[in-house]
């Protein structure tokens, strides 16, 4: 008897597992193709069940999408940097401290019913998301969609360029977004466009603790990204550290030496800037931001108490006293180098009277 063709027995094995699927009442054959890694490819019915709440129809949606990417790989700090130029076209690059992507999975992921939560679907305020469509979907509407780096365990930069002539985006992107308190004191946004910001601080406020969003320019995601990796990391371990590869990304750019090695670093994260911009931000002149869920939350009352206000009325705003903390710690760095110190926590700074006084706790090495 004549061997079958390849198709006919893959055409049989597939309406088998329908029959298995239907006699049984449980899904039990979900998986097209096993990838490796926990990663699998879907099979079309499977995928089909996981449908998204809505497609991607602005630029906005892609923002959503790539946070709760970011979300789902169990991040706990999510960067994002958004910029436009003359020709219309937005960068968006979401750098985190999750999962990360293996290498050979970071092409893979952007085809359709490729995902790593076989197990794990999940569903929020913006629908389904684990179905494999979702990065599929913001490729097949941008210009481009990449993983510029990742790192096991140690985050994932991704970017994706559009076109805003051809997916459109709200056309006030400057207004920012308001929090405002009910009666039960509970967050919400105020009435604002449903721009990008609104998008990242709804999001925000729906994630669940302890992540942080930070939404910003590149040069202000470069500056936030050095300022927590000086806090976090060992010094030790980021001035030995000879292949910058090896370490997870946020921590990347604080173990850079000069503001051209700075630059060449955060363009491979995504963060595109000068080496000028490196410069002011090595220099402290472009300051980091808070998440912003804080950034964006009513400033206190003039009237409120503030701790580093003396009976004479000498204060330090709070945004002050975290700008004079960085500059203290580079400036305690080349210390540290020689001596074979680190600092234990961020220096003390407290105002009394006419003295501003600081301490510096160490560990010796």
């Amino acid at each position: 008897m004549p061997n079958k063709p390849k198709h006919s027995r893959k055409v049989q094995t597939a309406e088998f597992a329908d029959f298995i699927e239907r006699a049984t009442g449980e899904v039990q054959i979900r998986v097209e193709e096993a990838l490796g890694d926990g990663f699998v490819r879907l099979r079309v019915a499977e995928a089909e069940a996981r449908q998204a709440k809505h497609d991607i129809r602005k630029v906005e949606d892609i923002v959503i999408e790539l946070l709760r990417n970011a979300r789902d790989a169990q991040a706990k700090h999510i960067y994002l940097a958004s910029s436009k130029n003359d020709f219309g076209l937005r960068t968006l690059t979401v750098i985190d401290d999750g999962d990360g992507v293996p290498e050979r999975m970071q092409t893979a992921i952007f085809e359709p019913r490729v995902t790593s939560k076989l197990d794990t679907m999940v569903m929020d305020e913006w629908g389904v998301h684990g179905r494999g469509m979702a990065l599929y979907s913001i490729a097949a509407n941008a210009n481009s969609a990449k993983v510029l780096s990742s790192c096991p365990q140690g985050g994932t930069a991704l970017q994706v360029v559009v076109d805003t002539a051809k997916l459109k985006e709200r056309s006030d992107q400057s207004t920012l977004p308001k929090l405002v308190r009910d009666g039960e004191g509970k967050w919400s946004c105020a009435a604002s466009p449903h721009n990008i910001a609104r998008q990242v601080l709804e999001f925000a406020l729906a994630a669940p603790a302890p992540l942080k969003v930070y939404l910003g320019s590149p040069a202000q995601i470069a500056a936030s990204l050095l300022a927590w990796g000086e806090r976090e990391a060992n010094r030790q371990e980021l001035l030995f550290c000879k292949d910058l590869a090896q370490l997870p990304l946020t921590l990347r750019l604080a173990a850079t030496n000069d503001a051209a090695d700075f630059a060449g670093q955060a363009g491979r994260l995504g963060l595109d800037i000068s080496e000028r911009t490196a410069y002011r931000v090595l220099q402290g002149e472009i300051a980091p931001l808070q998440d912003i869920l804080v950034q964006q939350k009513p400033k206190a009352k003039p009237n409120s108490v503030d701790i580093f206000k003396d009976a004479r009325g000498l204060k330090l705003s709070a945004e002050d006293q975290e700008r004079f903390g960085y500059a203290l710690e580079r400036a305690f760095a080349p210390l540290a180098d020689r001596y074979y110190v680190s600092l234990k926590g961020q220096p003390k700074i407290s105002v009394k009277g006419e003295r501003i006084t600081v301490r510096f706790d160490i560990d010796k090495q």
